[in-house]
């Protein structure tokens, strides 16, 4: 079961009547994906896919020159014509049509032309339809079971749900999973699926050498099948969620995956030599996977042995040697807990993402090795015959995760007072213990965080939302004084408000190439950057200003006032770091105005953001940094310590930015230990101005300062109004508004 997908693009599909296998219920799809995304799980999409049809032929011409047959087909509502080239076509035969809109494997049906005859569907065989190998001819229906029009096999033209998946919910991952929470919001009643398992004692054993990397490890060995395609539900739903049905030994493990959320995996059992071992691989050893790809391995990854080599990379892919083929009679089935964080490193090192390691790197719930073994074992023997001689169900004991809640903070924290005894039966309808103390027992698909939040937030998701009442909320913005030593906080809230800076916020990693150019400091290399660009522990905020400044200049917002506030690193151990501010001033310094033109930023603009700051002090221009133009910085210095830089910034690293506005830096090196500085006027906005541009044509008798002043009367949002052009008789207002 290894599919390869993006990380980003992952999306979890299934379809309603699957989801009707667990949950008894009279709702529709439509409320279903209502009531999933009104708890957590954001549907995204609802589909119903055009199904392939039983359609009779009755016409059929041989197209001269070709091995061709033009067919007028019967799809029990219409008379279509569709060109085939199956040697088996006849009249009165009843076949598969796929009509134009339909998908047949990754294929999406069209109307087209064939040789100067128009299609109007197509005819299909056994193997386009995935459920056979033929592909000499087209399927040949029973004419006493299907009618034409009739949907063909078990494909009922399901809805597909499309939901995002969310990194803290694998159980989300399984339908079962989604059917249980669906079920606590009392949509409809949970159905348990009981499945018989059963431990087979075999010669053939599984030998865990990392136990830390692989706890559980159960395998089932089944002699004597017959490849043969899936039982047509089995198939259906799997080609209804995008995943295309081989056979029914691989179908199981892929429908195992998003039934109960456990990913498998097939081998043939003879190319399997002895035991199954699970160890670390050696530093330098090469496997080979499935896709004929060759790997170079290191100690940290996990692998799945035998006596004469690698047959898999454990949660992640398959190899070349042990996969299953149409000519294996005996395999071996594989349903493993591996541990998280192993895989996400090895699937990140070498660039693979499968279905499998999409869910182990989240967390599967470790207690369904045995259940899924029993599942897949049961698709497998139905459609392929065969005998279980070996079936190993070893379930290790895991340790209960228990919360310790006290009821009272729900009030505490939402506001909404919901009574113990709802929130203790919402909890146990998600499958958590609660006892007689309110210690809460995590049940084992739940991985996320185990804090007194996360139950508070089941609660209110499952309670609605939608119960929580309206309530009226006052904002109170008191003028108290600042306090007597500057804060974090504080100095943000300073250059926010008393300078109009807006705050920009940056990831906490930095570029080689850019920091290079910027700072003379250390720089701190990531080992393993979550991107490429990323591969620094930033050791200035510069440069992700530049990139912010750069950016906005490109999507056409030249005139930027803004600061970033945050940590920089100064070495790789712990506590090698310290606060620092920066600020940037790009464009046009003041708004326009018929009186004056419009003036560029310059130093002396960052400087006075930094005296409002510091208030007068010192100014130094020697010895200016990378950053700053030699002949335009300047520093603030008072009792000979550097309290501020301000300067604009280098010509060169503009042209490493590609940045064609000037740009003026201001710095702020260490925040802390900072001087008091003096009280400034609070002002009482609460939110970021907004500023609009109106232009009036006025009677020249009616003078400006009137629109002015009724402006400023209209609304108390609005803080500011100024006329700054005017043309003949046309007059252009600037409107700041504060809400």
């Amino acid at each position: 079961m290894f599919v390869g997908l993006k990380q980003k693009d992952f999306k979890m599909h299934w379809t309603y009547e699957w989801l009707l296998d667990y949950l008894d219920t009279k709702a529709t799809a439509v409320e279903v994906a209502d009531r999933l995304t009104e708890i957590g799980l954001e549907i995204e999409g609802l589909t119903a896919p055009m199904i392939p049809i039983a359609a009779k032929v009755v016409e059929c011409e041989s197209i001269e020159g070709t091995k061709l047959h033009l067919l007028k087909v019967d799809d029990g509502t219409e008379i279509r014509q569709v060109v085939c080239g199956a040697p088996n076509c006849h009249v009165g035969l009843v076949g598969v049509l796929a009509r134009p809109g339909c998908k047949v494997g990754d294929i999406e049906i069209k109307v087209g032309k064939i040789r100067g005859h128009e299609s109007n569907g197509m005819m299909c065989s056994e193997k386009e339809l995935g459920v056979g190998d033929n592909h000499e001819g087209i399927i040949e229906l029973d004419a006493k079971k299907y009618k034409a029009g009739q949907a063909w096999g078990e494909a009922k033209g399901d809805i597909v749900f499309e939901a995002k998946a969310l990194a803290n919910r694998p159980d989300y991952l399984a339908v079962r999973g989604i059917a249980r929470d669906l079920s606590a919001t009392g949509i409809g009643k949970y159905k348990n699926k009981a499945l018989e398992i059963k431990e087979i004692s075999g010669k053939r054993k599984a030998i865990i050498e990392n136990k830390n990397r692989c706890p559980i490890y159960n395998f089932a060995e089944i002699l004597g099948i017959k490849i043969a395609p899936s039982h047509p539900l089995i198939a259906a739903r799997l080609s209804a969620i995008g995943v295309n049905p081989k056979n029914a030994p691989v179908d199981a493990t892929n429908f195992v995956c998003y039934d109960l959320g456990q990913p498998m995996h097939c081998f043939d059992a003879d190319e399997i030599k002895g035991d199954i071992i699970i160890r670390s691989a050696k530093e330098g050893e090469k496997f080979t996977d499935l896709f004929d790809i060759e790997h170079v391995l290191t100690k940290e990854d996990l692998v799945i042995t035998d006596s004469a080599g690698i047959l898999a990379l454990a949660g992640i892919v398959g190899g070349k040697r042990g996969m299953t083929t149409d000519k294996t009679k005996n395999i071996i089935l594989e349903s493993a807990y591996f541990e998280p964080l192993g895989i996400r490193k090895t699937r990140r090192r070498l660039g693979l993402s499968t279905d499998s390691s999409y869910r182990f790197e989240r967390g599967i719930d470790p207690t369904i090795t045995s259940e899924a073994l029993a599942r897949a074992i049961e698709i497998i023997i139905n459609a392929c015959g065969g005998n279980v001689i070996s079936m190993t169900c070893e379930q290790p004991k895991t340790d209960e995760v228990i919360i310790k809640y006290d009821p009272k903070l729900f009030l505490k924290k939402t506001g909404v007072d919901v009574p113990e005894k709802t929130q203790k039966e919402i909890l146990e309808k998600l499958g958590y213990v609660v006892d007689a103390k309110w210690k809460v027992t995590q049940p084992a698909w739940r991985i996320d965080d185990a804090i007194p939040e996360k139950l508070i937030s089941d609660i209110i998701r499952i309670y609605g939302y939608d119960k929580i009442p309206m309530t009226n909320v006052t904002t109170v913005v008191p003028a108290k004084k600042r306090a007597p030593v500057p804060t974090y906080d504080g100095i943000k809230t300073f250059f926010a408000k008393n300078r109009n800076l807006i705050e920009s916020v940056s990831f906490g990693f930095g570029n080689l190439a850019n920091e290079v150019l910027a700072s003379a400091r250390r720089n701190v290399k990531i080992s393993n950057p979550i991107v490429d660009y990323m591969n620094t522990a930033r050791n200035s905020l510069i440069p992700n200003m530049l990139d912010a400044v750069a950016e906005n200049a490109k999507k056409g917002y030249p005139n930027l006032a803004m600061f970033e506030c945050g940590t920089v690193f100064d070495g790789p151990n712990p506590g090698e770091e310290h606060k620092q501010l920066v600020i940037a001033r790009t464009g046009e310094a003041a708004p326009r105005h018929w009186l004056k033109r419009g003036r560029e930023v310059d130093v002396f603009d960052i400087k006075s953001d930094l005296v409002a700051y510091f208030g007068e002090a010192k100014t130094e221009m020697d010895n200016p940094p990378m950053w700053a133009h030699p002949y335009r910085y300047g520093r603030l210095v008072r009792d000979g310590k550097t309290l501020g830089e301000f300067g604009e910034l280098h010509p060169k690293l503009a042209r490493h930015w590609k940045i064609k506005i000037p740009v003026m830096i201001g710095l702020i090196d260490d925040l802390t230990g900072l001087p008091r500085r003096r009280d400034a006027v609070p002002r009482n906005d609460s939110f970021q101005p907004i500023t609009r541009d109106f232009s009036f044509i006025l009677e020249k008798e009616i003078v400006a300062e009137d629109i002015v002043a009724i402006a400023k009367n209209a609304d108390q949002e609005i803080t500011d109004v100024r006329e700054f052009d005017f043309f003949e008789d046309s007059t252009a207002f600037q409107i700041t508004i504060e809400p």
